[in-house]
């Protein structure tokens, strides 16, 4: 049987009409939830409906079209402008073209709307006059309108599964009408699987990838397209992903990768950072996250964690993609298995509020230089005492100023290497009217 060629893609073609045929999203749209009553009553009010592509904002748009008694409109925020809104007004107000004086109007990629187009939407969602079902791939709260927010239901859409993806090839398959259900066509549950897995929760990357590979493939002598791993494989070229470098997901992405290594999980902190390289992040970008955490996260609690996450700067500037991803992996599973500490990171920042917020003081006078002859005679470094002159290289003197004079601003923890540290300023601390005396591990503190 020759294909049946149609106009528009498979995608479109297999955009669910009805909740029945949605798949996926049963968080929000499963039976009893808001949404799935929301439309079931036709009662719906302003949503924003925020998710990766291909997950079912714009099929969840057509849903509610076809079931809302509502005059229903659609624009595209890429090639729409104000004008555009602004007819959408006047022919909503206008009883005799719309008796119900109501209108859902469904505004795809909102995000790319400016603020003035945003405001000009204002008034109309406020006075009812517009319902407004925005749909973003970027988070709405940083890119929406607040004021558009504040009147809307924000509704996070998720990635969907691949047994979702798996449900939706399939209805794509034996649907006579929409789908592939006129053609004989023998595909292998591991090339579903694949197709599902390299979709990465995409339905449309999903089925543009089924239907090039019916449109590319011919029929064997019994009349049967066979798709498998292979011409799959040949069909997406290159697993999906769900984030670029610009996107929220990136930063969501990141995230991850620094909480993995400051969690200690070299497993978690291996997969973000293998993602983050899959989808073109720099390896520049990359080790730069992995030195801030091996000062902020790790500390002296394994101080080496540092010169190795530089040293893998240095190594990377020199040795560049892809070898480059070694590296990386190295420094990102030093920083995630060593132990933890932030001491001197909330010490720092003690410091600076201190300062920031009341008078700390002056550098006391015996600490100051007096590298020109007759300071010395106004008392600057006068009672100086050096500390190498004295038995263990330890005298008692006061280092701080007399405002903040007895102020702990480094607390070691008592992690890794800076236990150590704790238990020798412990005993420095107690014993700073007796100098001479050091503790027994004195020079591994001093020489790590």
């Amino acid at each position: 049987m020759p294909r049946e060629k149609k106009r528009e893609p498979l995608a479109y073609r297999m955009m669910p009409r009805t909740l029945e045929e949605f798949v996926g999203q049963e968080h929000i749209v499963g039976k009893g939830k808001l949404l799935y009553r929301m439309i079931q009553a036709d009662q719906i009010s302003s949503i924003i409906l925020f998710g990766p592509p291909g997950t079912g904002k714009t099929s969840l748009a057509r849903v509610i079209a076809n079931s809302t008694k509502s005059v229903f409109r659609q624009l595209n925020a890429v090639t729409a402008g104000v004008k555009d809104i602004k007819d959408i007004i006047e022919e909503t107000s206008n009883e005799f073209l719309n008796p119900s004086g109501r209108c859902v109007l469904f505004i795809d990629e909102i995000h790319r709307f400016n603020k003035a187009q945003q405001d000009a939407l204002l008034p109309y969602v406020e006075n009812g006059l517009i319902v407004l079902i925005g749909a973003t791939t970027e988070n709405p709260f940083f890119e929406v309108n607040k004021a558009l927010i504040s009147r809307s239901t924000v509704f996070m859409l998720k990635p969907l599964t691949e047994q979702n993806i798996i449900t939706i090839l399939k209805r794509a398959i034996s649907d006579p009408e929409r789908g592939y259900g006129n053609l004989k066509i023998d595909i292998s549950d591991d090339a579903l699987r694949l197709l599902a897995a390299l979709s990465d929760g995409d339905a449309r990357i999903a089925l543009n990838a089924l239907e090039l590979a019916v449109l590319t493939s011919e029929p064997d002598s019994r009349g049967v397209y066979v798709i498998d791993t292979s011409v799959v494989e040949d069909c997406v070229q290159k697993k999906a992903v769900r984030f670029d470098k610009s996107s929220e997901a990136h930063y969501d992405n990141i995230s991850a990768f620094i909480k993995s290594m400051r969690g200690s999980d070299p497993d978690a902190a291996l997969f973000y950072l293998g993602r983050a390289l899959y989808a073109g992040e720099t390896p520049e970008y990359l080790i730069r996250r992995i030195i801030i955490c091996a000062a902020e996260d790790v500390g002296m609690a394994n101080p080496n964690a540092l010169t190795v996450a530089v040293a893998a700067a240095q190594a990377i500037e020199r040795i560049g993609m892809p070898e480059a991803r070694i590296i990386l992996a190295q420094a990102a599973v030093m920083v995630a298995t060593s132990p933890k500490s932030n001491s001197c990171y909330k010490g720092i920042e003690k410091v600076l509020s201190d300062v920031s917020s009341k008078y700390t003081g002056e550098v006391p006078m015996h600490l100051r230089n007096a590298p020109v002859q007759g300071m010395a005679d106004l008392g600057y470094g006068k009672g100086y005492l050096y500390a190498h002159d004295f038995p263990g290289n330890i005298v008692d003197q006061e280092y701080l100023p007399e405002e903040v004079r007895g102020t702990v601003y480094y607390e070691p923890t008592k992690n890794g290497y800076e236990a150590k540290i704790h238990d020798w300023l412990l005993f420095r601390r107690e014993n700073r009217k007796k100098p001479g005396t050091l503790p027994k591990e004195k020079d591994e503190v001093n020489n790590p």
